[in-house]
């Protein structure tokens, strides 16, 4: 072997994202400490490998290209900052040693450790390896122990979840304001069963949620964000539930209505490819119960209607609907049907001042059903705290305590959703009352106008269960507009202008509140 071949050197650096490796120099500095160190003992540079990547585990693809090198004869001998940069595992240490033993690798050179391949030297190295392996393992040990006592405290331990954001100063986390509301949406959106992971991901993608760094989130990237319970207020770890202090996104609830769709693997309605007709599958023949189907004529001037009729598909029935019902003649009646349940003016505000006069003595007498969820919280504390006593006394196996924690954990949730829930829940009737009445002075706007789609809209959310029988159309109000119809508040009655608050009593009004 020639001279020159004896003092070839890699130059290797290593910088990993890891715990451990946040106060080592950056990989410029090591590189410039070991070319000043190369150009001291006067040796040859073949190559500077640089690697990002923890020495944990065995498996760095750059440091097993350049062992390769080293054995088919490139260099003999390797220039780091310390052991530690070599190896944080036995098997690649034991490699390192083992090359210098077979005369492989011929030299080791530190700026920070010194190192001879005789005896003493390797015996040295093997301690500094060990004592690397001993630093990653009793750190990653008070990583987790750390990672825990965070838990049991109700703080999520590592990099806040899609929608939450990481506080540096406090080390716990808040909600993002920008990107909480859609990830609230996507799971509105999934709990209508109406659409799958990739039509979910398109619509919210679109509304502009972005990952870490600005990146478009994948499939299984909302996948795993339908399934976390972290949104509801609890944290999942490792298979076991703590209670989470953070701020809940959405309720439990929610949660569990997106987990039965996903069971159900619930897939949307084909897109209808037909021709459009506004009204098909909207109505059912009065007479059969069979669906109400559309088509389109042409007359002989020209132009074109759209009728409705029935399928008469029934098989246990004959239906005798032989009547057409042309599309212009249904939205009319839709339009007489919405003035019927629609208010004036001066009934709505009075209404409305009435609602928020209930509003306030509800607000009054609300103490009650908080504080016996609370009691119950507090007895499920305590079945808590036994149930860690049992396990630290080895009652209770590591499984076993585990699942008796997270049924217990998510009762607790459950009764906390219902008293959040019981404290909005007047505001939030009271609202939807409001809402309704403001509706209901809407109705005779909506009639007025020809938007056909939107009187459909409006029909649907006020009703249900629509037939049409001998081209009459009829309908099933739903809650308060029941009352509204039968009282006959629209245009059957009176002009909406010629309305006055007597026409609905003190008593009809809290009725209709109530719904």
């Amino acid at each position: 072997m020639t001279k020159d071949q004896t003092r070839k050197f890699f130059i290797y650096a290593r910088k990993s994202t890891d715990t451990e490796d946040r106060q080592v120099r950056s990989i410029d500095d090591q590189i410039s400490e070991l070319r000043e160190l190369a150009q001291k003992e006067n040796v040859e540079i073949v190559d500077t490998i640089v690697e990002k990547q923890t020495a944990k585990k065995p498996g760095r693809p750059m440091f097993a290209d350049m062992l390769k090198r080293i054995e088919a004869g490139e260099a003999v001998g390797i220039l780091a900052w310390h052991p530690d940069r070599l190896a944080r595992n036995s098997i690649d240490g034991g490699q390192i040693i083992y090359l210098i033993d077979i005369g492989i690798i011929k030299e080791l050179k530190f700026p920070t450790f010194w190192f001879d391949p005789t005896p003493q030297g390797k015996f040295m190295l093997s301690i500094a390896f060990g004592q690397s392996k001993y630093y990653i393992d009793n750190l990653s040990e008070n990583i987790k122990r750390g990672h825990r006592q965070k838990l049991k405290n109700g703080l999520w331990p590592q990099m806040a979840p899609l929608g939450y954001l990481n506080n540096k100063e406090t080390k716990q986390i808040y909600v993002d304001k920008e990107k909480s509301p859609l990830i609230k949406k996507a799971f509105e959106a999934y709990a209508t069963g109406k659409y799958t992971l990739k039509e979910l991901r398109k619509i919210i993608n679109d509304l502009g949620l972005k990952g870490r760094r600005d990146s478009l989130l994948s499939v299984s990237n909302f996948q795993y964000l339908l399934q976390n319970p972290f949104y509801y207020g609890l944290i999942r770890y490792n298979g076991e539930f703590f209670e989470g202090k953070h701020e809940p996104i959405i309720a439990k609830k929610l949660f569990d209505q997106v987990q039965e769709v996903m069971t159900r693997k619930s897939k949307p309605q084909k897109a209808d490819k037909m021709k459009f007709f506004l009204y098909r599958g909207f109505f059912k023949c009065g007479e059969c119960g069979f669906t109400i189907t559309a088509d389109k004529k042409i007359k002989p001037s020209g132009k074109t209607y759209t009728y409705y009729y029935c399928t008469k598909k029934n098989p246990h029935h004959e239906c005798t609907q032989n009547v057409f019902t042309r599309e212009e003649k249904i939205s009319s009646q839709i339009k007489t049907e919405i003035q019927k349940v629609s208010l004036s003016d001066d009934c709505a505000d009075w209404m409305l001042a009435e609602n928020e006069k209930a509003k306030l003595v509800e607000a009054q007498s609300s103490s009650f059903f908080a504080q016996k969820t609370k009691a119950e919280i507090s007895k499920l504390d305590e079945k808590l705290e036994k149930l860690m006593t049992a396990y630290l006394e080895s009652v209770l196996n590591v499984r076993e305590y585990q699942e008796a924690k997270n049924k217990l954990i998510n009762q607790k949730q459950v009764l906390k959703d219902k008293l959040n829930a019981f404290e909005q829940k007047s505001n939030n009737r009271f609202e939807l009352a409001a809402r309704f009445i403001k509706d209901s002075k809407q109705a005779k706007i909506i009639a007025s106008k020809e938007n056909p789609e939107g009187i459909r809209d409006f029909l649907k959310k006020i009703g249900s269960n629509f037939q049409i029988q001998n081209q009459a159309v009829s309908f099933s109000p739903r809650g308060a507009w029941q009352i509204l119809a039968k009282w006959d508040f629209g245009a059957r009655s009176a002009p909406a202008e010629r309305r006055s608050r007597e026409v609905i009593s003190p008593k009809n009004a809290e009725i209709m509140l109530k719904l």
